[in-house]
């Protein structure tokens, strides 16, 4: 008797959002027993320092929002709390974090290959001859000085 009154306390119209309230809270719930599950240091030695970054982030806003969360629960007004402002700093932080992770994954110029990109783009018969014609005259010059002989080597 104590279950059908305690589901005709709340509007039907909600129903909906609860259920889908409570899934997120388990799987909240689920992904902080993992975490809490391993022990920090051990966590840490496994990761890079960006990578321990992200996690500290991901932590101290998880911990926030769950603040904010509790703050709307108790009929307080978040905006005007200082949770906020903390938000928003860690949010900062995040971006940044972002930023150079972005910058590891952007694509570095091989200037040799650039080189040989735009002269190849830029290509001009005629300045091909004149580069044959200039490489035969230096064959020429070096076929007309004599030669050292080396002995072969047994």
């Amino acid at each position: 008797m104590a279950a059908e009154s305690a589901a005709e306390d709340y509007p039907h119209e909600i129903d909906e959002q609860l259920t889908s309230f409570d899934s997120s809270v388990t799987a909240v719930n689920s992904m902080l027993e993992k975490l809490l599950s391993m022990s920090r240091n051990d966590l840490l030695q496994k990761l890079d320092p960006l990578e321990q970054a992200k996690l500290d982030l991901m932590s101290v806003y998880t911990l926030n929002s769950l603040f904010w969360m509790y703050l709307v629960t108790q009929g307080i007004n978040p905006r005007e709390h200082g949770i906020k402002q903390e938000l928003e700093r860690i949010r900062t932080y995040m971006n940044r974090v972002k930023e150079i992770t972005d910058k590891r994954k952007a694509a570095r110029l091989d200037k040799g290959a650039a080189s040989r990109f735009l002269r190849n783009a830029l290509y001009d018969p005629e300045d091909k001859e004149s580069r044959k014609a200039a490489t035969k005259k230096s064959a020429e010059k070096a076929s007309d000085a004599p030669r050292s002989k080396r002995p072969k080597q047994s």
